[in-house]
């Protein structure tokens, strides 16, 4: 099967396109937010005012993600000047300060965890990469995240094995680019050590998946962490033990795409999610791999079905627009 041609600068426009569609729009909003009191009764933007778009904060996180990606690697595009003009309207100190000071609430603390969190860093990762003062104005952020990761990960003990925004395995695999991009020393091995503690035992994965509501395969999520996280040398026999059957294509259930019933529900929308993430967690996986792994030719062909499969429903209705692009990103990247 052909491969997706990745990311070409009409890709990268188009992307751009839908995430400057909805990063800034306020409504509809589902909001993450405990109410102390009356006054407490806000709106997105009044208590977002950097990430107040994109139906969900999270989502609004990682549409920035989506047009910084983009912007780094193709910055001609025609999108180009409109992004830098919301970067440099977003990314100010005092509505950093604002975000920043929400999170400080005490009734904050499980404020978007652990999806928000592995978004923010990971955004935060590719503002570092820009010639540009975005980082250094968004750090407060990403040091109030990196340190509610140092502090959650040692009561954690066990993982969250689930296909949408707990998922424990998704958000480390993203916070890792942070961790990388800063060359923290103890950020790190302390994102490795709990993979290795949640995951590292696992045997003969039987994939019960998906359900309805999943974006996320759980089982190749946690083998993409390993991926990730794993020591390279123990990737392939730890695999190997996780899924014996990938060169048989077994489980069935990780080698087809899902089709949604219904892409106007915000639910069932996530299924496109899953095919794109299912997508770039197999390329995530491969790449791992040595390249005469048995299964290469398999995890290839069934990451560009699912891609194929996911691809043309990027955009359409809102419930899936405001945030399908980002990992048709992840998935073309991989």
């Amino acid at each position: 099967m052909p491969s997706h041609p990745g990311l070409t600068a009409d890709v990268a426009s188009r992307f751009a396109r839908i995430a400057l569609g909805h990063v800034a729009r306020e409504y509809p909003n589902k909001m993450d937010h405990v109410l102390d009191g009356r006054a407490d009764v806000r709106g997105p933007r009044d208590l977002h005012p950097v990430y107040f778009g994109s139906f969900d904060w999270h989502s609004c996180v990682h549409g920035y993600w989506t047009l910084a990606t983009v912007l780094r690697r193709h910055p001609d595009i025609p999108e180009a000047a409109a992004i830098r003009a919301l970067f440099g309207d977003a990314f100010t100190p005092d509505k950093v300060a604002a975000e920043a000071a929400y999170l400080a609430r005490p009734s904050s603390r499980g404020f978007e965890r652990p999806y928000g969190w592995g978004w923010l860093l990971k955004l935060q990762a590719e503002l570092l990469a820009h010639d540009a003062p975005w980082a250094a104005t968004h750090q407060p952020l990403a040091d109030a995240f990196a340190q509610r990761f140092r502090d959650f990960l040692p009561l954690a003990i066990f993982p969250i094995r689930t296909g949408v925004h707990s998922s424990t395995a998704f958000a480390l695999t993203l916070a890792a680019d942070y961790a990388d991009a800063v060359g923290d020393a103890g950020l790190l091995p302390l994102f490795e050590a709990r993979a290795r503690a949640w995951y590292g035992q696992d045997r003969a994965a039987q994939a019960w998946e998906p359900s309805l509501d999943d974006f996320l395969s759980p089982t190749l999520m946690e083998a993409a962490c390993m991926a990730r996280l794993g020591a390279a040398d123990d990737f392939r026999p730890w695999f190997d033990a996780f899924l014996p059957e990938v060169g048989e294509r077994r489980p069935a259930s990780l080698f087809a795409p899902v089709a949604p019933t219904d892409r106007t529900d915000g639910k069932i929308a996530h299924l496109d999610g899953l095919n794109l993430s299912r997508a770039w967690c197999w390329r995530t996986i491969a790449a791992a791999l040595p390249a005469d792994h048995p299964a290469q030719d398999v995890m290839a062909a069934t990451a560009e079905r699912h891609l194929a499969a996911a691809l043309p429903h990027v955009a359409g209705d809102y419930m899936g627009e405001h945030w399908l692009a980002s990992f048709a990103l992840l998935a073309l990247l991989a």
